[in-house]
C-alpha cells in the first residue's frame, strides 16, 4: 500500500519514529538501509534550528539517499516554528513534522510537545504558521490527549486537517501515561474516523503481528515504530515483509546481529568522534545485547570501557557465545 503525504509518496508506510537522542543520522541510515518506508529525525527545538549551534547542525544532517527526509520540530512560538520550518526546507527536508506528543518533563515544562494538546488555539496557530511558511507537506505527531479526562486528539486532528496538515500520527497513550499501560489502538481508530487525511498508528509494536493487528483495529494508513526498533534496526523491514506476505521472517543469526552492532558502533565513532561516539553508543550496545545469555559477563566491558577495540572484542565474544544458545528475551525474536 502506497502512502501519499501531499506530494510525497511512501511505498511502504512503516515509519521509524522520531526519538530524541536515538534517531540520529547513523541510526536512521542503518534502519533505512534495511528498507524502512520513512525515517524521521530526532526532535529538534525550533529555536535551536535558528541559532544553528554545532549540536543542532548534527541533528539536522541527513543524506539524500535516505529520501524522503522528514524533520520533526518542537516549539510553542508560531513565528519561530515557521522560520525553523523554512530553514529545514532550505536544507532539503521533504516533510516537516510538528511535535505535539513528546511527554518528557523538560519539554512539557516549557509548555511544548504534548503540553500543546491542552492549548488548542495555540496549536492551531502553530500549525497554520508552519503550513503557510513552507511549500512541502507538514505532518503532526501527537498523543491521544493530556490525560484520560481530556483525550482531544480527534478534535485536534480535525483542526489540523482543516488547516492543511497532510498526515497525523498518533501514539495511543495520553501524556500522563508516559509509556505505562497499553497503547489504545481502538482510540486511534476513532481519530481515523474523524478525518480524511492519512493516519499513522504508533505504540506497542514489538512483534510483526502487532503492526497488522493495529492496522486492522484502527484502520490506519500505516504504522510508526519507536522502541521496537531499539537494538533491532532490521525490525521495520521484517514488519514490511510480514504485512506484504503474511510470512514471519526468522530471527537474525547471532553472526548477523554482531555484524550490524559493529557496523553501527563504527559509524557512531566516525560520525561523532571516538570519545563522544562511545558515550552515545552505550545505550545502543545495551539494546543490542540485553537479551543475550552472556550479557551479565560482558556488561561492564561494553558499557564502561573507553577503548573502542575492547568494546569490539567484547561484542564479538558475547555474540559468539550466543551461537548455540537461545535468547532469553523475546525482543530478539
Amino acid at each position: 500500500m502506497v502512502l501519499k503525504i501531499g506530494t510525497v509518496f511512501i511505498e511502504d508506510p512503516v515509519i521509524l519514529a522520531p526519538m530524541s537522542g536515538i534517531t540520529d543520522l547513523p541510526f536512521r541510515d542503518l534502519v533505512k538501509s534495511f528498507g524502512a518506508g520513512l525515517v524521521v529525525s530526532e526532535m529538534v527545538a525550533s529555536t535551536a534550528v535558528i541559532e544553528a549551534n554545532k549540536r543542532t547542525k548534527k541533528m539536522l544532517e541527513f543524506r539524500k539517499s535516505g529520501s524522503p527526509i522528514s524533520i520533526q520540530l518542537m516549539g510553542r512560538d508560531p513565528g519561530t516554528m515557521a522560520e525553523a520550518a523554512m530553514l529545514c526546507q532550505d536544507l532539503g527536508a521533504d516533510i516537516i513534522d510538528i511535535n505535539f506528543g513528546c511527554p518528557a518533563k523538560k519539554v512539557v515544562s516549557g509548555a511544548a510537545g504534548s503540553a500543546l494538546m491542552r492549548e488548542e488555539p495555540l496549536a492551531r496557530k502553530i500549525m497554520h504558521a508552519v503550513v503557510k511558511a513552507v511549500g512541502i507537506p507538514v505532518t503532526i505527531k501527537m498523543r491521544t490527549g493530556w490525560d484520560i479526562n481530556k483525550r482531544n486528539a480527534p478534535e485536534l486532528a480535525k483542526i489540523a486537517e482543516d488547516i492543511g496538515i497532510q498526515l497525523v500520527t498518533v501514539h495511543g497513550r495520553t501524556r500522563c501515561q508516559f509509556y505505562d499501560g497499553a497503547s489504545d489502538w481502538k482510540f486511534i481508530g476513532a481519530i481515523k474516523n474523524a478525518i480524511k487525511i492519512p493516519v499513522i498508528g504508533n505504540g506497542d509494536i514489538t512483534q510483526v503481528e502487532d503492526a497488522k493487528t493495529l492496522q486492522q483495529t484502527a484502520h490506519t494508513d500505516g504504522v510508526m515504530i519507536g522502541r521496537g526498533a531499539q537494538g533491532r534496526p532490521w525490525f521495520l523491514a521484517h514488519v514490511i515483509h510480514f504485512l506484504k506476505t503474511g510470512e514471519r521472517l526468522a530471527r537474525p543469526s547471532s553472526t548477523f546481529q554482531l555484524n550490524i552492532a559493529l557496523r553501527h558502533f563504527d559509524s557512531m565513532l566516525s560520525y561523532y568522534g571516538v570519545k563522544r561516539g562511545i558515550r552515545i553508543a552505550r545505550k545502543h550496545l545495551n539494546w543490542y545485547t540485553a537479551g543475550c545469555y552472556s550479557y551479565d559477563m560482558y556488561k561492564d566491558q561494553l558499557l564502561k570501557s573507553d577503548d573502542p577495540q575492547q568494546i569490539r572484542t567484547s561484542l564479538s565474544e558475547l555474540f559468539h557465545l550466543e551461537l548455540d544458545v537461545p535468547r532469553s528475551n523475546t525482543a530478539f525474536v
